[in-house]
């Protein structure tokens, strides 16, 4: 990847080779120095088998980094190789190719179905342009001109909306131009190539936030461990063959081995598999992962952050009904479910008009609340014909028509002459209307609150606070809307924001249902029942949020929510904070409605009792973070309900939960919650658009049972990695054990020897030992996100000293047999024979064909010790229950560990002369091939019983951290034991000032994301 002068986003596709960054890992280093050892020692076998897994495990892997490449490649390829329409002050109209564009050149933008290649500001005409690459939401966005102004500010605040509103990005798409007066479309190009919107998720996506997880950095840490211990092995070695006077050739090649062994080449190989089995399970479940190193962080996800509409509740809006207003107050519902018509009336040219819809090929397309919004009307749309004149309106406006079927409608139509788009940041929108043969009207609609406050206050009811909470808390979405006339005389677009927004009259509340997904419930008590935190992020109404966390089970019957509310500094008086209980009261107005929520005026010392949750908007959001910083971390331990959050306050916050030492899970349907996703330790996006991407995880569902399924999985993931750490770290010190004490005899394991252990025991456990699934069910406790922790460390040291112990026990009773000398090379008795006759009268000795150096009584012994010993720590450490399926569901494994130890017994048993040669092996009595049974079994046995009753035993791990008090040095437990002993915390019908001592001392927690966000102008 590389910036050109060229407008071109150049991305060349992986090659399928290994990447250079490959080949200098320290590892694939060792890997290389290991097989060359084993050539130059004639280890040919299992040389060729590392060589073998090691090309499969990176061929993989390529083939996955391939994939994306090439999805990627296919997502910037698009807008590389476009014809434009660029006007030149002297040239005039040239059609140029996209990659000749630099910033400051006039774009002319016609037709439709335009492919953006580049970021350009319109500064004339409109445009109807699908971000659904950008956003992951394909609803139509209309994009208007940027306001003329003589001022010299910077373009970006030159209006109140946000800037975005006027900006194509690259990779959209243009759906519809609507020329103004002058007749073209016009922008100016503002970025070019890697500097664009596309090109900046790109770059995302080639350069993700790093993964700081522990497990990663307590590998290598392991790994130092092992290669510590082969450089004692290697002093030790140099020593005894030293002294034996061998070769120096021969004492360099056993001090090298050591560290081949004591350091074990397959497990890089061996992790793989494990995330591979992992992330084909998570496919089967449709739920698809681009960075598969995240898989084990998902084990350790302990708060999940979930978008409201579309995630938790459905997308489709359904319209419940609108309720007018008019000097009196607030009329009857009218409901749409009746199928009664709404009468005729500036509410109703409100609705039919006031919206961002769009006829593209006979289709009205937009956003789903429009769509019902104006299908409620019964109206039609249409563009203007050519005979349409009406002064300041461009050719082809769009039109609504009452349906031929409507009766008592005075006009004709109404033109839509101009729009001032939704904007997050505003929460409104609003259109300039002309009446066909009547009056120029403003209509606007949006969040009731921002469109009562921009209303004339006579108009608005003196009981809008009280009908809002009717609906608002039984998890409805209410819009508010507005309108006004305008004088004929002025055009259309030259009118400003702020002009047309001013002395509105209050019309009435739209009233929209939105249900919560059949899923939604189920999986946010799971989750809670295994004390993963839940919080919900939404750009919704408070009180429709506080409901919707209550039908949900987010926030239990039995627990209290505390609103805070927090004010900007206003003339003399500072930023100030308040809290206050929400209670639930009984409201019987309607004949079928639930319960809603009212601010309590009497408080008692029961409210500060049992559990409790923080809810709170962006702009208090924002407020805190800048005046209330050391309040921050305090209310996020308990901050549930966040509403009224823009995307950057969205990211702003996963970030400050991450500042606290939680693991962040977001969840998002990938409108608005990109960043948010992005920031995250883990995103799960529910869109399927280009955008997700940007996300490590897309669910092909779209629902939240991804969540649980994702967390199973993460934690099976991470429990299998520690195994195979585990596994890996005590083959490789068995295996050392036996050949540091075959040493101190100058002898050794020969190649099949190595090889049988190597390749026939340990690498088809490494490659089964993974297949165990994740357990059904989420426990209410994590996996331990470090290798080097208490309880794992024993696990290791125990069973190395276990098998230390068993080594040397078999190495000294071989040697004080009976039977044992060093000349004789079988002592197997002939039939009918006892031990003693054996010891008076010996079977001939069997002079030795091959590899006199190997073998020997102390080698078979160390071997067969050895050899089974590896297929019985794997059966120890393999875990099931509770993070992975038990482990006699792992059919694979368990039949290769029964092949395995059918195997090494029957060896072990069977007098093969030739089989013994080829081994090199030596034939010894039955009662002594008995006692290395014995010695196994007993090994097995500790083993197994120091693994489940002490390892394994969470209750006795609790019992020593309390007996030893220990405590948790994450921030946010040290925060909740602070809190816990605080009698003061929650405060409760109070209110702080910003320049009051407790709030403008103690921790600052800075936010770049925040205070970079250009969304907050």
């Amino acid at each position: 990847m590389h910036k050109s002068a060229e407008n071109k986003i150049c991305l060349e596709l992986l090659r399928r080779t290994v990447p250079e960054n490959w080949v200098l890992n320290p590892f694939y280093i060792f890997q290389l120095f290991s097989v060359c050892l084993w050539f130059s020692e004639d280890y040919k076998e299992y040389a060729f088998a590392i060589i073998i897994m090691s090309i499969i495990s990176i061929s993989l892997t390529v083939y996955d980094l391939r994939e994306q490449s090439v999805k990627l490649h296919h997502l910037v390829e698009s807008h590389n190789s476009i014809t434009v329409s660029v006007c030149g002050r002297k040239a005039g109209v040239q059609e140029l190719e996209s990659r000749v564009l630099v910033p400051g050149d006039l774009l002319i933008l016609t037709g439709n179905k335009v492919l953006m290649p580049c970021d350009a500001v319109l500064i004339e005409g409109s445009c109807v342009v699908d971000e659904g690459m950008l956003t992951g939401e394909s609803i139509p966005v209309t994009k208007t001109p940027l306001p003329k102004m003589d001022s010299s500010v910077p373009w970006k605040t030159q209006s109140e909306a946000d800037y975005k509103r006027h900006v194509l990005f690259c990779g959209t798409e243009v759906i519809q131009a609507k020329a103004a007066c002058s007749g073209t479309v016009r922008a100016v190009v503002l970025q070019t190539g890697f500097n664009t919107a596309k090109g900046d998720l790109v770059r995302s996506i080639l350069y993700p936030k790093p993964v700081n997880f522990q497990l990663y950095r307590d590998a290598i840490r392991f790994l130092l461990c092992l290669v510590g211990t082969a450089t004692i092995g290697m002093i030790y070695t140099l020593c005894v063959y030293v002294l034996s006077g061998e070769p120096p050739e021969e004492v360099v090649r056993k001090a090298l081995d050591v560290i081949t062994i004591a350091v074990p080449p397959a497990l890089p190989a061996a992790l793989t598999t494990g995330i591979i089995y992992a992330q084909r399970r998570l496919k089967k479940r449709g739920i698809f992962c681009i960075s598969p190193q995240r898989i084990n962080v998902c084990g350790q996800l302990n708060l999940v952050c979930f978008d409201k509409t579309g995630t938790l509740t459905r997308d489709g809006l359904d319209l419940w009904g609108v309720v007018s207003c008019d000097r009196n107050g607030f009329q009857e519902v009218h409901s749409f479910a009746s199928g009664q018509a709404l009468p005729w009336g500036p509410l109703c040219a409100a609705m039919a008009s006031c919206h961002s819809l769009i006829l593209l090929d006979g289709t009205i397309q937009g956003d789903p609340l429009d769509l019902k919004m104006f299908e409620a009307t019964t109206w039609e749309m249409a563009f203007s014909g050519d005979d349409f004149h009406i002064k300041g309106v461009p050719a082809h406006a769009m039109v609504v028509k009452p349906c031929r079927t409507a009766s008592q409608v005075p006009v004709e139509g109404i033109a839509i002459l101009h729009q001032f788009p939704f904007s997050s940041a505003l929460q409104r929108m609003t259109v300039i209307v002309q009446e066909m043969g009547g009056d120029r009207l403003a209509f606007m609609k949006g969040a009731p609150e921002r469109v009562a406050s921009f209303c004339q206050p006579e108009t608005v009811p003196t009981s809008f606070v009280s009908e809002l909470q009717i609906y608002t808390t039984q998890g409805f979405r209410v819009i508010a809307l507005a309108y006004k006339k305008l004088e004929n005389d002025h055009h259309a677009t030259t009118l400003t924001r702020e002009t047309v927004e001013s002395d509105l009259i209050f019309l009435g509340l739209l009233i929209l249902e939105n249900r919560l997904k059949e899923e939604t419930k189920p999986v946010l008590e799971e989750l809670i029942s295994a004390r993963i935190r839940t919080v919900m992020i939404t750009g919704d109404n408070l009180q429709t949020a506080i409901t919707v966390a209550r039908k949900s089970g987010m926030v239990s019957e039995s627990q209290k929510v505390i609103l805070i509310e927090a004010n900007e500094t206003t003339g003399s008086s500072s930023a100030s904070i308040s809290w206050t209980l929400v209670e639930e009261k009984k409201h019987i107005t309607y004949g079928n409605q639930d319960n809603y929520i009212n601010i309590r005026d009497e408080v008692s010392d029961k409210g500060r009792e049992g559990s409790y949750h923080f809810a709170l908007t962006g702009k208090s959001f924002h407020v805190i973070s800048q005046h209330f910083s050391s309040l921050l971390p305090k209310i996020l331990i308990n901050g549930t309900i966040f509403a009224r959050m823009s995307p950057g306050q969205k990211s702003s916050l996963v970030e400050e939960f991450q500042k606290l030492d939680y693991f962040v899970g977001m969840c998002g349907d990938g409108a608005n919650d990109c960043g948010a996703l992005k920031m995250a330790h883990v995103g799960i996006s529910l869109s399927e658009q280009e955008a997700s991407v940007a996300s490590p995880f897309t669910s092909k569902t779209p629902n939240i049972e991804c969540v649980p399924h994702l967390i199973k999985e993460g934690r099976a993931a991470l429990v299998t990695s520690f195994c195979m750490f585990k596994y890996m770290a005590l083959y490789s010190m068995i295996q050392y054990v036996g050949v540091l004490l075959l040493y101190w005899e100058t002898n050794s394991l020969s190649n099949y020897q190595f090889l049988f252990q190597d390749l026939a025991i340990t690498t088809l456990i490494g490659v089964t030992m993974n297949l165990n699934g994740a357990y059904p069910k989420l426990v209410p406790f994590r996996p331990a996100g470090r290798l080097i922790s208490p309880p794992l460390l024993l696990s290791v040291i125990f069973n190395i000293l276990l098998s230390l112990a068993m080594h040397i026990a078999g190495f000294i009773l071989v040697q004080r047999q009976p039977w044992y000398s060093v000349e004789i090379h079988s002592a197997c008795t002939v039939q009918n024979e006892s031990i003693s006759e054996l010891t008076m009268s010996p079977t001939a000795p069997e002079k030795m064909e091959s590899n006199s150096t190997f073998t020997s009584f102390e080698n078979t012994t160390i071997w067969f010790l050895g050899t089974i010993n590896c297929i019985t720590v794997a059966l120890v450490f393999s875990k099931g229950k509770p993070f992975r399926q038990p482990t006699y569901t792992n059919y694979i494994f368990v039949l290769v560990l029964i092949i395995q130890l059918g195997v090494c017994l029957f060896i072990l048993f069977a007098d093969i002369p030739e089989l013994y040669r080829r081994l090199d092996l030596l034939c010894t009595p039955v009662l002594w091939r008995a006692s290395i049974v014995i010695m196994l079994s007993l090994n097995f046995i500790v083993s197994l019983v120091a693994e489940e009753a002490v390892i394994e035993n969470r209750a006795l791990w609790m019992m020593i951290k309390r007996r030893f008090g220990y405590q948790s040095k994450s921030q946010y437990r040290i925060w909740q034991r602070d809190l816990a002993n605080d009698p003061s915390w929650p405060p409760l019908n109070q209110t702080s000032h910003s320049d009051m001592p407790e709030c403008g001392r103690g921790v600052s927690y800075s936010n770049p994301v925040f205070e970079s966000n250009e969304e907050q102008l």
